[in-house]
Protein backbone atom coordinates (compact mmCIF):
# COMPACT_ATOMS: atom_id res chain seq x y z
CA UNK A 1 0.00 0.00 0.00
CA UNK A 2 1.22 3.50 -0.84
CA UNK A 3 0.54 4.73 2.71
CA UNK A 4 2.79 1.98 4.10
CA UNK A 5 5.84 2.82 2.01
CA UNK A 6 8.92 3.74 4.05
CA UNK A 7 10.52 7.16 3.77
CA UNK A 8 12.86 7.32 0.80
CA UNK A 9 16.19 6.62 2.52
CA UNK A 10 18.32 9.26 0.86
CA UNK A 11 16.03 12.03 2.13
CA UNK A 12 17.14 11.54 5.76
CA UNK A 13 20.72 11.37 4.55
CA UNK A 14 20.85 14.95 3.27
CA UNK A 15 22.64 16.59 6.27
CA UNK A 16 25.58 14.17 6.03
CA UNK A 17 25.79 14.70 2.29
CA UNK A 18 25.90 18.45 2.84
CA UNK A 19 28.61 18.15 5.47
CA UNK A 20 30.79 16.02 3.18
CA UNK A 21 30.31 18.52 0.35
CA UNK A 22 31.64 21.29 2.59
CA UNK A 23 35.06 19.65 2.79
CA UNK A 24 37.73 21.92 1.32
CA UNK A 25 38.92 19.15 -0.99
CA UNK A 26 35.43 18.31 -2.19
CA UNK A 27 33.22 15.35 -1.46
CA UNK A 28 34.29 11.74 -2.03
CA UNK A 29 30.98 10.04 -2.68
CA UNK A 30 31.22 6.36 -1.79
CA UNK A 31 27.56 6.16 -0.79
CA UNK A 32 26.08 5.61 -4.22
CA UNK A 33 27.08 2.65 -6.37
CA UNK A 34 26.49 4.61 -9.54
CA UNK A 35 29.00 4.29 -12.40
CA UNK A 36 31.25 7.28 -13.09
CA UNK A 37 33.43 5.94 -15.90
CA UNK A 38 32.57 6.58 -19.56
CA UNK A 39 29.89 4.64 -21.35
CA UNK A 40 31.77 2.43 -23.87
CA UNK A 41 32.17 3.86 -27.36
CA UNK A 42 30.69 0.74 -28.94
CA UNK A 43 27.48 1.39 -27.02
CA UNK A 44 27.33 5.11 -27.72
CA UNK A 45 27.85 4.55 -31.45
CA UNK A 46 25.05 1.98 -31.53
CA UNK A 47 22.73 4.40 -29.73
CA UNK A 48 23.53 7.18 -32.17
CA UNK A 49 23.05 4.96 -35.20
CA UNK A 50 19.59 3.99 -33.94
CA UNK A 51 18.55 7.50 -32.90
CA UNK A 52 16.18 7.92 -35.86
CA UNK A 53 13.43 5.94 -34.17
CA UNK A 54 10.01 7.45 -34.97
CA UNK A 55 7.86 4.37 -34.38
CA UNK A 56 6.64 2.66 -31.23
CA UNK A 57 9.09 0.04 -29.96
CA UNK A 58 7.90 -3.50 -29.21
CA UNK A 59 7.67 -4.42 -25.53
CA UNK A 60 9.60 -7.64 -26.19
CA UNK A 61 12.52 -5.70 -27.67
CA UNK A 62 14.21 -6.51 -30.94
CA UNK A 63 15.18 -10.01 -32.07
CA UNK A 64 18.79 -8.83 -32.19
CA UNK A 65 18.66 -7.78 -28.53
CA UNK A 66 17.12 -11.05 -27.39
CA UNK A 67 19.72 -13.04 -29.32
CA UNK A 68 22.53 -10.91 -27.90
CA UNK A 69 21.25 -11.48 -24.36
CA UNK A 70 20.99 -15.24 -24.94
CA UNK A 71 24.50 -15.28 -26.38
CA UNK A 72 25.88 -13.41 -23.38
CA UNK A 73 24.16 -15.75 -20.93
CA UNK A 74 25.72 -18.74 -22.66
CA UNK A 75 29.14 -17.20 -23.23
CA UNK A 76 29.70 -15.60 -19.85
CA UNK A 77 27.51 -17.59 -17.47
CA UNK A 78 27.53 -21.07 -19.02
CA UNK A 79 23.80 -21.65 -19.24
CA UNK A 80 21.44 -22.69 -22.00
CA UNK A 81 19.42 -19.61 -22.89
CA UNK A 82 16.23 -19.24 -24.90
CA UNK A 83 16.14 -15.92 -26.75
CA UNK A 84 12.33 -16.02 -26.74
CA UNK A 85 12.41 -16.08 -22.93
CA UNK A 86 14.33 -12.78 -22.75
CA UNK A 87 12.34 -9.66 -21.90
CA UNK A 88 13.96 -6.21 -21.68
CA UNK A 89 12.99 -4.02 -18.73
CA UNK A 90 13.33 -0.32 -18.00
CA UNK A 91 16.07 -0.74 -15.45
CA UNK A 92 15.94 -3.69 -13.08
CA UNK A 93 14.87 -1.57 -10.10
CA UNK A 94 11.61 -0.95 -11.97
CA UNK A 95 11.08 -4.68 -12.41
CA UNK A 96 11.92 -5.46 -8.78
CA UNK A 97 9.40 -2.89 -7.59
CA UNK A 98 6.59 -4.01 -9.90
CA UNK A 99 7.11 -7.76 -10.36
CA UNK A 100 4.65 -8.83 -7.61
CA UNK A 101 2.00 -6.52 -9.04
CA UNK A 102 2.64 -7.63 -12.62
CA UNK A 103 2.23 -11.27 -11.59
CA UNK A 104 -0.98 -10.66 -9.64
CA UNK A 105 0.28 -10.94 -6.07
CA UNK A 106 -1.87 -9.20 -3.50
CA UNK A 107 -3.62 -9.47 -0.17
CA UNK A 108 -3.08 -12.88 1.39
CA UNK A 109 0.21 -13.38 -0.45
CA UNK A 110 3.69 -12.84 0.92
CA UNK A 111 6.86 -11.85 -0.90
CA UNK A 112 10.13 -12.99 0.65
CA UNK A 113 13.44 -11.19 0.21
CA UNK A 114 16.81 -10.90 1.98
CA UNK A 115 16.58 -9.13 5.34
CA UNK A 116 19.77 -7.24 4.45
CA UNK A 117 19.13 -5.75 1.02
CA UNK A 118 17.88 -2.75 -0.90
CA UNK A 119 14.47 -1.58 0.27
CA UNK A 120 12.98 -2.03 -3.20
CA UNK A 121 12.18 -5.72 -2.65
CA UNK A 122 9.96 -4.86 0.31
CA UNK A 123 8.51 -1.85 -1.50
CA UNK A 124 7.45 -4.13 -4.36
CA UNK A 125 5.53 -6.33 -1.95
CA UNK A 126 3.77 -3.32 -0.43
CA UNK A 127 2.87 -1.83 -3.82
CA UNK A 128 1.10 -5.10 -4.66
CA UNK A 129 -0.71 -5.17 -1.32
CA UNK A 130 1.18 -8.33 -0.34
CA UNK A 131 2.97 -8.99 2.95
CA UNK A 132 6.74 -8.32 2.97
CA UNK A 133 8.69 -11.26 4.41
CA UNK A 134 12.36 -10.41 5.13
CA UNK A 135 14.50 -13.47 5.84
CA UNK A 136 18.08 -13.52 7.10
CA UNK A 137 19.20 -16.58 5.09
CA UNK A 138 17.62 -18.73 2.38
CA UNK A 139 17.25 -21.46 5.00
CA UNK A 140 14.88 -19.19 6.91
CA UNK A 141 12.41 -19.55 4.04
CA UNK A 142 11.70 -23.06 5.26
CA UNK A 143 8.37 -23.12 7.01
CA UNK A 144 6.99 -20.36 4.77
CA UNK A 145 5.20 -20.50 1.43
CA UNK A 146 5.57 -17.06 -0.15
CA UNK A 147 4.13 -16.33 -3.57
CA UNK A 148 7.51 -15.00 -4.70
CA UNK A 149 10.94 -15.30 -3.10
CA UNK A 150 13.71 -12.90 -4.07
CA UNK A 151 17.39 -13.76 -3.87
CA UNK A 152 20.26 -11.33 -4.44
CA UNK A 153 23.43 -13.24 -5.30
CA UNK A 154 25.99 -11.68 -5.57
CA UNK A 155 24.65 -9.61 -2.72
CA UNK A 156 24.29 -5.92 -2.01
CA UNK A 157 25.40 -4.52 0.45
CA UNK A 158 27.63 -7.31 1.78
CA UNK A 159 29.32 -8.20 -1.50
CA UNK A 160 29.07 -11.97 -1.09
CA UNK A 161 28.54 -14.64 -3.73
CA UNK A 162 26.62 -17.91 -3.41
CA UNK A 163 27.90 -21.32 -4.40
CA UNK A 164 26.15 -23.55 -6.91
CA UNK A 165 25.39 -25.99 -4.11
CA UNK A 166 23.70 -23.36 -1.95
CA UNK A 167 21.63 -22.09 -4.86
CA UNK A 168 20.65 -25.62 -5.82
CA UNK A 169 19.28 -26.26 -2.31
CA UNK A 170 17.17 -23.11 -2.50
CA UNK A 171 15.89 -24.04 -5.95
CA UNK A 172 14.91 -27.49 -4.69
CA UNK A 173 13.04 -25.95 -1.76
CA UNK A 174 11.20 -23.44 -3.98
CA UNK A 175 10.06 -26.14 -6.40
CA UNK A 176 8.89 -28.38 -3.59
CA UNK A 177 6.70 -25.56 -2.28
CA UNK A 178 5.52 -24.02 -5.56
CA UNK A 179 7.34 -20.74 -4.96
CA UNK A 180 8.51 -18.54 -7.82
CA UNK A 181 12.22 -17.95 -7.12
CA UNK A 182 13.82 -14.83 -8.59
CA UNK A 183 17.51 -14.01 -8.34
CA UNK A 184 18.66 -10.43 -8.81
CA UNK A 185 21.99 -11.09 -10.56
CA UNK A 186 22.97 -7.51 -11.39
CA UNK A 187 26.50 -7.94 -9.98
CA UNK A 188 27.22 -11.32 -11.53
CA UNK A 189 29.99 -9.93 -13.76
CA UNK A 190 31.65 -8.51 -10.64
CA UNK A 191 32.82 -11.62 -8.83
CA UNK A 192 36.36 -11.04 -7.61
CA UNK A 193 37.27 -14.08 -5.53
CA UNK A 194 34.34 -16.31 -6.40
CA UNK A 195 32.83 -18.03 -9.40
CA UNK A 196 29.83 -16.25 -10.94
CA UNK A 197 26.87 -18.61 -10.56
CA UNK A 198 23.46 -17.93 -12.10
CA UNK A 199 20.32 -19.51 -10.74
CA UNK A 200 19.67 -20.71 -14.30
CA UNK A 201 22.92 -22.61 -14.67
CA UNK A 202 22.38 -26.33 -15.41
CA UNK A 203 24.18 -27.57 -12.29
CA UNK A 204 21.88 -25.37 -10.19
CA UNK A 205 18.50 -25.96 -11.84
CA UNK A 206 19.04 -29.21 -13.71
CA UNK A 207 18.71 -27.42 -17.04
CA UNK A 208 15.04 -26.66 -16.30
CA UNK A 209 14.06 -23.02 -15.80
CA UNK A 210 10.54 -23.77 -14.56
CA UNK A 211 9.66 -21.60 -11.56
CA UNK A 212 12.84 -19.54 -11.86
CA UNK A 213 13.71 -16.05 -13.06
CA UNK A 214 17.05 -14.25 -13.29
CA UNK A 215 17.21 -10.45 -13.44
CA UNK A 216 20.17 -8.81 -15.17
CA UNK A 217 21.29 -5.21 -15.37
CA UNK A 218 23.72 -3.45 -17.70
CA UNK A 219 24.02 -0.45 -15.37
CA UNK A 220 27.14 -1.70 -13.61
CA UNK A 221 28.38 -4.16 -16.26
CA UNK A 222 28.55 -1.56 -19.04
CA UNK A 223 28.21 1.83 -17.28
CA UNK A 224 24.65 2.14 -18.57
CA UNK A 225 22.81 3.28 -15.44
CA UNK A 226 21.58 6.31 -17.36
CA UNK A 227 20.13 4.13 -20.11
CA UNK A 228 17.88 2.09 -17.75
CA UNK A 229 18.91 -1.11 -19.50
CA UNK A 230 18.15 -4.54 -18.09
CA UNK A 231 16.31 -7.75 -18.81
CA UNK A 232 14.63 -10.70 -17.14
CA UNK A 233 14.80 -14.30 -18.32
CA UNK A 234 13.99 -17.80 -17.13
CA UNK A 235 10.68 -19.67 -16.99
CA UNK A 236 9.14 -19.11 -20.48
CA UNK A 237 5.56 -19.12 -19.18
CA UNK A 238 6.27 -16.51 -16.50
CA UNK A 239 8.18 -14.35 -18.97
CA UNK A 240 5.22 -14.62 -21.38
CA UNK A 241 2.87 -13.42 -18.64
CA UNK A 242 5.13 -10.47 -17.88
CA UNK A 243 5.35 -9.65 -21.57
CA UNK A 244 1.55 -9.60 -21.94
CA UNK A 245 0.96 -7.42 -18.88
CA UNK A 246 3.75 -5.04 -19.86
CA UNK A 247 2.22 -4.67 -23.33
CA UNK A 248 -1.04 -3.53 -21.75
CA UNK A 249 0.89 -1.15 -19.47
CA UNK A 250 3.06 0.28 -22.26
CA UNK A 251 6.32 -0.77 -20.61
CA UNK A 252 8.43 -0.71 -23.77
CA UNK A 253 12.15 -0.10 -23.98
CA UNK A 254 13.04 2.68 -26.47
CA UNK A 255 14.46 1.39 -29.76
CA UNK A 256 17.80 3.23 -29.47
CA UNK A 257 18.36 1.71 -26.01
CA UNK A 258 17.64 -1.74 -27.45
CA UNK A 259 20.37 -1.12 -30.01
CA UNK A 260 22.77 0.07 -27.31
CA UNK A 261 22.04 -3.01 -25.18
CA UNK A 262 22.63 -5.28 -28.17
CA UNK A 263 26.05 -3.77 -28.72
CA UNK A 264 26.94 -3.90 -25.03
CA UNK A 265 25.96 -7.55 -24.63
CA UNK A 266 27.98 -8.50 -27.67
CA UNK A 267 31.21 -6.92 -26.42
CA UNK A 268 33.23 -8.31 -23.50
CA UNK A 269 36.34 -6.14 -23.88
CA UNK A 270 34.86 -3.09 -22.17
CA UNK A 271 33.64 -5.26 -19.28
CA UNK A 272 37.09 -6.70 -18.70
CA UNK A 273 38.61 -3.21 -18.86
CA UNK A 274 36.14 -1.89 -16.29
CA UNK A 275 36.78 -4.90 -14.10
CA UNK A 276 40.46 -3.95 -13.81
CA UNK A 277 39.51 -0.41 -12.77
CA UNK A 278 37.28 -1.73 -10.01
CA UNK A 279 39.85 -4.24 -8.80
CA UNK A 280 42.42 -1.45 -8.32
CA UNK A 281 39.95 0.80 -6.50
CA UNK A 282 38.73 -2.07 -4.34
CA UNK A 283 42.25 -2.96 -3.22
CA UNK A 284 43.13 0.66 -2.39
CA UNK A 285 39.99 1.29 -0.36
CA UNK A 286 40.13 -1.99 1.50
CA UNK A 287 43.71 -1.34 2.59
CA UNK A 288 42.92 2.26 3.58
CA UNK A 289 39.89 1.35 5.73
CA UNK A 290 41.80 -1.46 7.40
CA UNK A 291 44.75 0.80 8.17
CA UNK A 292 42.34 3.37 9.63
CA UNK A 293 41.09 0.88 12.21
CA UNK A 294 37.96 -0.37 10.47
CA UNK A 295 37.08 -4.00 9.87
CA UNK A 296 36.25 -4.79 6.28
CA UNK A 297 34.06 -7.86 6.20
CA UNK A 298 35.03 -10.71 3.86
CA UNK A 299 33.53 -10.06 0.44
CA UNK A 300 34.13 -11.76 -2.88
CA UNK A 301 31.79 -9.92 -5.26
CA UNK A 302 29.83 -6.74 -6.10
CA UNK A 303 31.03 -3.14 -5.97
CA UNK A 304 31.07 -2.40 -2.25
CA UNK A 305 32.99 -2.83 0.96
CA UNK A 306 30.95 -3.71 4.05
CA UNK A 307 32.77 -1.86 6.81
CA UNK A 308 32.41 -1.58 10.58
CA UNK A 309 34.12 -0.11 13.62
CA UNK A 310 31.66 -1.83 15.98
CA UNK A 311 29.73 1.37 16.50
CA UNK A 312 26.43 2.76 15.27
CA UNK A 313 26.48 3.17 11.52
CA UNK A 314 25.37 6.78 11.95
CA UNK A 315 28.39 7.56 14.12
CA UNK A 316 30.62 6.20 11.35
CA UNK A 317 28.72 8.12 8.68
CA UNK A 318 29.05 11.33 10.69
CA UNK A 319 32.78 10.92 11.37
CA UNK A 320 33.58 10.11 7.75
CA UNK A 321 31.46 13.00 6.51
CA UNK A 322 33.73 15.29 8.55
CA UNK A 323 36.56 13.97 6.39
CA UNK A 324 34.53 14.67 3.25
CA UNK A 325 33.86 10.96 2.69
CA UNK A 326 30.26 9.94 2.18
CA UNK A 327 29.25 6.33 2.87
CA UNK A 328 25.80 4.83 3.22
CA UNK A 329 24.55 3.68 6.65
CA UNK A 330 24.00 -0.05 6.90
CA UNK A 331 20.62 0.60 8.49
CA UNK A 332 19.34 1.56 5.03
CA UNK A 333 19.56 -2.13 4.09
CA UNK A 334 17.93 -3.64 7.16
CA UNK A 335 18.10 -3.67 10.95
CA UNK A 336 21.02 -6.09 10.98
CA UNK A 337 23.11 -3.50 9.14
CA UNK A 338 23.00 -0.96 11.97
CA UNK A 339 26.69 -1.51 12.89
CA UNK A 340 28.07 -1.30 9.35
CA UNK A 341 28.42 1.17 6.52
CA UNK A 342 28.63 0.47 2.81
CA UNK A 343 31.44 2.04 0.79
CA UNK A 344 31.19 1.77 -2.99
CA UNK A 345 34.36 1.75 -5.03
CA UNK A 346 32.64 3.21 -8.10
CA UNK A 347 34.20 6.66 -7.63
CA UNK A 348 36.90 7.90 -10.00
CA UNK A 349 40.54 7.02 -9.45
CA UNK A 350 41.20 10.58 -8.29
CA UNK A 351 38.40 10.47 -5.70
CA UNK A 352 39.46 7.04 -4.48
CA UNK A 353 42.97 8.38 -3.95
CA UNK A 354 41.50 11.34 -2.04
CA UNK A 355 39.62 8.93 0.21
CA UNK A 356 42.78 6.94 0.84
CA UNK A 357 44.60 10.12 1.81
CA UNK A 358 41.83 11.26 4.16
CA UNK A 359 41.67 7.85 5.84
CA UNK A 360 45.41 7.74 6.51
CA UNK A 361 46.65 8.57 10.05
CA UNK A 362 48.08 11.87 8.84
CA UNK A 363 45.21 12.62 6.52
CA UNK A 364 42.85 15.55 6.95
CA UNK A 365 39.67 15.06 8.92
CA UNK A 366 38.29 18.50 9.48
CA UNK A 367 38.23 20.10 6.07
CA UNK A 368 41.38 22.17 6.63
CA UNK A 369 43.37 20.77 3.72
CA UNK A 370 42.72 20.08 0.08
CA UNK A 371 43.35 16.35 -0.21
Amino acid sequence: MISELPAFPWTVFAPYWQRAEEHAGGIVNLALGTPVDPTPDVVRHALAEASNSPGHPPVEGTPALREAAAGWLTRRLGLTADAEAVLPVLGTKELIAWLPTLLGAGAGDSVAFPALALSTYGVGARLAGATPLPVATPEDLHGHSPRIAWLNWPSNPEGRAASAEDLRKTVDWARAHGVLLVNDECYIEHCWDAEPVSILRPDVCGGDHTGLLAVHSLSKRSNLAGYRAGFVTGDPSVVATLRTVRKHAGMAMPGPVCAAMTAALGDDAHVDEQRQRYLRRRALLREAFTAAGFRVEPADAALFLWVTRDESCWDTVRELAERGILVSPGEFYGESGEWHVRAAFTATDERIEAAVSRLSPGGCCGGSCHC
